[in-house]
């Protein structure tokens, strides 16, 4: 299914520009929520692959018990180990909230865990980036978490859901998906009832669904005060082809794809580049569409070099190449600069 001119004119608008009249920051500012024991792969390759989308800052904000690991990935990110298992949520509550003022996006779930104390420290990050009315990714044990409690989430439009197979049947019972609906019409339900958000169907073909008809669509709940109540219903299916060989890590690569792209929305928005002529309602359906194919087309990249022995690791080093394949070489900033 061909993706929609205008569409693809609107994801390269809210690309911020590469010629220097942005400072550090006005590129974007990425969170993400996860790390503990057993997982740290999972948010360093959400974080680092935020930088490698072109984000300027990645934060990590994880359990002590995985900083020292994630931190020697890379010294790029910045991580926070704040999500100490002997803390409270409302320990947490107050560094937490301030290390969210300085953020575009919050990414939850890569590497969070089943955890309880984890899961109660996502549902503290969830409820106070919505009050912030933050951009919003929510993969892995984050979709749980929702799928046992949809009202902290539904109705909020500023938020994208990437449930992948699995996850996404799980979805579709929490909301109460009708068996019998069509499977390429499932995700357009789910968004329905819950009130707008932005689903990502992963799978052979991803699909992108926003269905704002339903009685739970919110815009005030949403930070979107100025923008009509506007009903709109959208499912765009992304056919690009991906690599052949799928290890764990590459959901994770999307959803920091994903972040990155709600963090432009988000500087574009704030009017640090851009006309301002794309609604913030539009953000969420454009950065699901634009992390869907950049993923894919750096996933093919990769497997076309390593094949069979394909990590996710490779993928990180195509990001820019296939960034520049896909949305041009001015997104990359033309011939300037480089030597």
């Amino acid at each position: 299914m061909p993706i929609p001119r205008i569409l693809l004119e609107q994801i390269k608008q809210i690309i911020p520009p590469l010629n220097g009249t942005l400072h550090k920051g006005q590129s974007g500012r990425v969170g993400v929520l996860g790390g503990a024991l057993d997982y740290t792969g999972a948010p360093f390759f959400a974080a680092m692959s935020a930088l490698r989308f072109g984000a300027d800052l990645s934060h990590v904000i994880c359990s002590p018990t995985a900083a020292g690991a994630i931190k020697s990935f890379s010294p790029d990110l910045i991580v926070h180990p704040m999500l100490r298992e002997d803390s409270s949520p409302a320990d947490v509550k107050p560094e937490l909230n301030s290390l969210l003022s300085r953020l575009h996006v919050l990414i939850i779930g890569p590497g969070l865990g089943r955890e309880p104390y984890m899961q109660n420290f996502a549902k503290l990050a969830l409820t106070l980036a919505r009050e912030r009315g933050m951009f919003l990714v929510l993969d892995a044990d984050a979709l749980l978490l929702v799928g046992k409690e949809l009202d902290l989430i539904k109705g909020y439009r500023r938020a994208v859901l990437t449930p992948n197979v699995v996850e996404f049947t799980r979805l579709s019972e929490n909301v109460g998906v009708d068996p019998s609906t069509p499977p390429d019409k499932r995700a357009e339900v789910i968004s329905r009832e819950l009130g707008g958000v932005a689903i990502l169907q992963k799978g052979a073909k991803d699909i992108i669904a926003i269905d704002t008809t339903g009685e739970s669509a919110d815009t005030e709940k949403s930070s979107l005060k100025d923008e009509p109540k506007e009903k709109t219903k959208e499912a765009v299916e992304i056919d690009v082809e991906g690599g052949l060989k799928r290890c764990g890590g590459q959901g994770d690569i999307l959803s920091g794809a994903v972040g990155t792209f709600l963090a432009f929305g988000k500087c574009y928005e704030d009017g640090a580049f851009g006309d301002g002529k794309i609604a913030a309602s539009r953000m969420p359906l454009i950065a699901a569409v634009a992390g869907s194919i950049v993923t894919r087309h750096t996933s093919r990249r990769a497997f076309q070099k390593q094949g069979r022995g394909l990590v996710t690791q490779d993928m990180l080093g195509e990001i820019g190449t296939s960034f520049s394949e896909v949305f041009g070489e001015d997104s990359q900033g033309g011939d300037r600069g480089k030597l």
